[in-house]
């Protein structure tokens, strides 16, 4: 079998880790992981973002397990020293947020994050409250990105007056860029969000895609794209549905025409071949893993005819 389409499931890179460490893997030259990281301007302030950035939802509700959080402060580290420095939280993910507030406390790196966090309450005092409260998890009085959480569904007059606070908090310089999230019935949120983006003229929007889960082609993203919404992709291995699809099948030779060598990354330059998506945000716990997701944002991407041929051979399956 050609190395280059050998599948390495996320179990098997496990035992690759020397290679990883150092910047190489079977089927992955090491000139391509010296490539640089793509990066795309976020729209309203032209700053330059790195495509690749990291989630912690479960992942990182780890509370004080110090064999944990040695191996998640490696994996930050490897985000960093590969180019990239977005990392999403949330106070909803358990104690995922107090952990990257201390992992980047005493790595020191606080001022090469671009640290992103959420906020949801159901009136204004807990919503004021929340947000205090991650400035003191996070140690950080100021927080690159806040976001209002799973908006989709919720009482649009909550939402505006929620909305008019993390904007008076944007002006007085707490937060540099401001925004929503929907992860939960994407496709019934749809609506609502491009009518937020239309309306509210808001910095970011996060919202699930995968090629599992694709209801934001039909308009979201045309619409992020027009109204200067910088876009933001959770869940982009769909729960891992997408490795369980492919478990035990190679990648196919014509993935090496955008120079994807692995699932991971034939998953992640689907999305990132869409210019209207800013960054993708893999959760991940080991370093191999955040390796690969790097390496998805190097190299060539796929054109929209191979775009629809990677979505027939995964519908295929």
């Amino acid at each position: 079998m050609n190395k280059i389409n050998k599948l390495y499931t996320r179990r098997e890179m496990l035992a690759l880790g020397a290679g990883l460490a150092a910047g190489t893997l079977p089927g992955i030259s090491a000139a391509q992981t010296a490539k640089p990281l793509l990066s795309r301007a976020i729209p309203k302030s032209k700053e330059m973002l790195p495509v690749i950035g990291l989630g912690t939802a479960i992942i990182f509700d780890i509370d004080g397990d110090a064999e944990k959080r040695a191996e998640r402060t490696q994996v930050i580290r490897t985000l960093l020293d590969g180019g990239a420095r977005l990392i999403d939280t949330a106070p909803s993910y358990g104690t995922a947020e107090p952990v990257v507030g201390d992992l980047l406390a005493a790595m020191k790196v606080r001022d090469k994050v671009f640290l992103a966090t959420k906020v949801r309450a159901n009136n204004n005092e807990a919503f004021v409250a929340q947000m205090k409260a991650s400035q003191q998890r996070l140690h950080s009085p100021k927080i690159d990105l806040m976001q209002m959480h799973n908006v989709g569904f919720l009482d649009r007059n909550m939402v505006a007056s929620q909305l008019a606070i993390v904007r008076e908090w944007k002006q007085q310089g707490y937060f540099r860029y401001i925004g929503v999230t929907h992860s939960q019935d994407q496709e019934r949120a749809n609506d609502r969000l491009i009518e937020m983006m239309q309306q509210d003229k808001l910095d970011f929007i996060q919202v699930n895609y995968s090629m599992a889960e694709r209801s934001v082609e039909s308009r979201l993203l045309a619409v992020a794209a027009d109204t200067g919404t910088t876009l933001l992709c959770n869940l982009p291995f769909g729960r891992a549905r997408l490795f369980r699809a492919v478990r035990g099948k190679t990648v196919p030779d014509w993935a090496a025409e955008f120079d994807a060598t692995t699932w991971g990354q034939f998953f992640l330059k689907y999305l990132l071949a869409n210019p209207a998506v800013n960054a993708v945000i893999p959760g991940t716990d080991k370093v191999e893993y955040m390796i690969d997701n790097l390496n998805a944002g190097r190299g060539r991407l796929p054109d929209a005819a191979m775009r629809k041929r990677m979505v027939a051979f995964i519908e295929g399956l």
